[in-house]
């Protein structure tokens, strides 16, 4: 058994997959090259001070697999999400989804983030249709961020229901 720790900089987070030489390879073989990427090199790992009033955090999860995934977003006054990351606990589908989740959102409006579908991250990772619970996880964990944001800052108003939109209140 190959049995792996890895440390990501500048965050309590460790990623922990065991895995037989012969699982790696399945996954590699199985899985698009970019669930692989997104998984041996997920990007925007951490957690950030969700006490501060412009951090929005989601922690999401699916009892039938046992994935948990935790999205913090840092939203400036203007309603553009300055950083964004996460911590998950699943398998590489699920971490590959938050990855790519991140990328997708920093530097969008609220709006624009919580527009992001869990079709496009599929999509993007091109996941087989057995994990596209994670995508839906990812999804869920954006809005639940946003969701938690808004909370802290009744400046700004939140539609939720089958279009959904955030935008500043009016004076």
């Amino acid at each position: 058994m190959l049995n792996s720790l890895i440390k990501h900089s500048n965050s309590s987070l460790w990623v922990k997959q065991t895995l037989s030489w012969n699982g790696l390879n399945q996954i590699k073989r199985f899985y698009d090259q970019k669930v692989v990427d997104h998984f041996e090199n997920p990007r925007n790992v951490g957690a950030l001070d969700k006490k501060k009033q412009s951090v929005g955090s989601g922690i999401v999860g699916a009892l039938a697999c046992g994935d948990v995934m935790r999205l913090d977003v840092d939203i400036d006054d203007e309603g553009v999400i300055k950083q964004a990351v996460f911590k998950t606990f699943g398998c590489g589908s699920a971490i590959a989804s938050s990855s790519l989740a991140t990328e997708l959102i920093k530097g969008k409006s609220v709006d624009e983030a919580m527009g992001v579908t869990n079709t496009e991250i599929a999509n993007e990772l091109s996941l087989p249709p057995v994990k596209l619970h994670c995508s839906m996880l990812a999804q869920d964990a954006i809005r639940a961020a946003i969701c938690n944001w808004k909370e802290k800052n009744p400046n700004h108003v939140c539609v939720c229901g089958p279009e959904i939109a955030m935008s500043p209140k009016k004076k």
